[in-house]
Parts: structure tokens; sequence; C-alpha cells
């Protein structure tokens, strides 16, 4: 099962991609969580000790090195597209709890559309990680698909667009949508995070009838509180466990229809 969680920052794609991993993790699986958000805080959200000193992979200058065959940051015409990274995750992941985490980080001057040994790094790791591997893989990705190749994409086997009641996000999780077309990524779906009401709940299953949704979770002040005290929300509020578990429920189902 590999997993892509993106939408509008802010609307708790987050805490959708952290329920997810956890939920997969509770039932025996090993999971692999990837922060590809520059605004890196999966770790947090997941509840790993000490998760403001994990490294990110794109400052690990020496191993990039090694395996591109060129120098970071500086001009490389030539560096290897294809590097090795099969034992990444066992040896530069960090694990708590049966999950396995790695904290991407960015590149300065641009994104992963950026050509340079440190992007080839991380695009070969994310190719092996949801093409080659047999683990679950949650991506927390920013508001769009810049991480994801056409080949990688064909990988994926749910695309979800996380969207809070507002016409921004909604917008958002459109332009997600005609960007997925692009490539050829067509297992998109929709969870509608801080919903207050039935009302919420009608104005975006109306708004974005063209989409199918995984489910909802309800606006919750115990995810905030639980962010002001630095510890996971699925550890202090039951309710959102629960409405997790039924989104991961129906993904399972819609994977064994797909």
């Amino acid at each position: 099962m590999k997993i892509a969680v993106t939408g509008k920052g802010g609307t708790g794609k987050t805490t959708l991609a952290a329920g997810l991993a956890s939920e997969f993790s509770r039932e025996g699986k090993k999971v692999f969580a990837i922060d590809a958000d520059p605004d890196a805080n999966l770790a947090l959200t997941l509840g790993f000790p000490n998760s403001s000193r994990i490294k990110p992979l794109i400052e690990l200058k020496e191993l990039i090195e090694e395996r591109t065959h060129a120098k970071v940051g500086s001009l490389n015409p030539y560096f290897k597209l294809n590097p090795r990274v099969d034992d990444i995750p066992e040896k530069y992941f960090v694990h708590h709890h049966g999950i396995g985490l790695a904290v991407m980080g960015t590149v300065r001057g641009g994104g992963l559309g950026c050509t340079c040994p440190e992007n080839a790094f991380l695009k070969a790791l994310l190719a092996h990680l949801i093409i080659e591997r047999d683990e679950v893989v949650i991506l927390d990705m920013e508001a769009g698909i810049e991480h994801l190749g056409r080949a990688t994409a064909k990988g994926v086997n749910q695309m979800i667009v996380v969207v809070e009641p507002g016409y921004r996000s909604i917008q958002t999780a459109r332009r997600i949508r005609d960007l997925a077309g692009d490539i050829d990524l067509k297992n998109l779906a929709i969870v509608g995070n801080k919903i207050r009401d039935s009302s919420d709940r009608k104005f975006m299953t109306e708004t974005l009838a063209e989409f199918g949704f995984l489910g909802f979770i309800s606006y919750n002040e115990k995810i905030v509180e639980a962010d002001l005290k630095g510890v996971s929300p699925f550890e202090t509020d039951k309710k959102i466990s629960n409405e997790i578990k039924g989104i991961v429920e129906k993904i399972k189902e819609e994977s064994k229809s797909a």
C-alpha cells in the first residue's frame, strides 16, 4: 500500500498522514513514513522522541556525493541519475513503534524539479520505496505533486487530498487533480477535515461532487491541545483514531476493487 497525502497548507494533511501510518502500524504492517513537506512536522505528530533532532536526508552531504558521484552545491553537468538507495531505509531512517521515518528536506534554490545530485538522490529513494518495496509507504507531501514523476506515480495506490470547508482549499484540490492527471495518477480521493457539523459535510460533498470521498475528520480541539503539548493526538483522543480507522478501511476496500 503506497499512499500520498497532499492538500493546501494548514488543512491537516500531516495529521492524516500520521494517523494512517499509526493505524497501519497497529495492524502489524511495516510502515515507512516520509515527510516531504518543507514545513516538516510528521515526526512530532507521530510522537517520535527528539523529533526536532532528526536530520533531513538532504543534509547527508557525504552520502549523496558518494552515491551520485558529484559534489553537492557545485555546478555538476554530470552525475548519477539512479544512485544506489536500497540500503537507505535500514541505515538512515529513524524507527519508533514499528514506523520507519525519514525527513526529506528541501534544496535551496528549487524543489524536486531542479536538476542536481541532491534531487536525483531523493527521487531515486522515492521511486525505490514506492515501486520496489513491500512495506506500507505514507508520503506527507506539500500542496502539489512535485515529488512524483510519471513512473513513480504508477506505483501509488491512492493519492489523498485533504480539504477543509472553504473555497481556497477546494481550489487547491482541483489544481492537484489537474496536475495528477498530467502524470496519469488517477486514484485520487478526498478526505474532509475540520468538519464541524452536517452542513460542512454537505457543502463539501456537493461542491466536490466530481471526487470520491474516503471519509471525514471532525473539527477537534484536542488536536490543537496535543500540538501545544508536543504529543501525538492519537494518544489523547479516541474519536480521531476511530475516524482514521474508518478511512483506512475504505482505502483497503477500494484497493481490493481496483
